[in-house]
């Protein structure tokens, strides 16, 4: 079983950064994607970001070029570097872990982007 533990959430005014990290406990062997996903109010949740094992990555059209997702070598860890928030990335993050066959998510973060 696999515990995924987020931080760094909170408001922020449009402009501003904000830095997301989650970590893993328990067995993380064979981890392959980890990333965050994100779901508003009344919206599809949607894959925010995400890095493999062999950190190839992937980003919403969103996001590109404002946000940016890294593992950590022992691949429990991961981080999301938000800057230029925009008052539509307000939502719930979540973080998610992939190993094997099961995915684990973590309990979520508000994000607030608002002056």
């Amino acid at each position: 079983q696999v515990q995924l533990v987020e931080s760094g959430g909170g408001l922020v005014q449009p402009g501003g950064s904000l830095r997301l990290s989650c970590a893993g406990s328990g067995s993380t062997f064979g981890v392959y994607y980890m990333g965050w996903y994100r779901q508003a109010p009344g919206k599809q949740r949607e894959l925010v970001a995400g890095v493999t094992n062999t950190d190839n990555t992937n980003y919403a059209d969103s996001v590109k070029g404002r946000f940016t997702v890294s593992r950590e070598s022992a691949q429990n860890t991961v981080h999301l570097q938000m800057n230029s928030l925009k008052p539509e990335d307000t939502a719930i993050y979540y973080c998610y872990l992939r190993r094997f066959s099961e995915e684990y998510w973590g309990q979520g973060t508000q994000i607030t982007v608002s002056s």
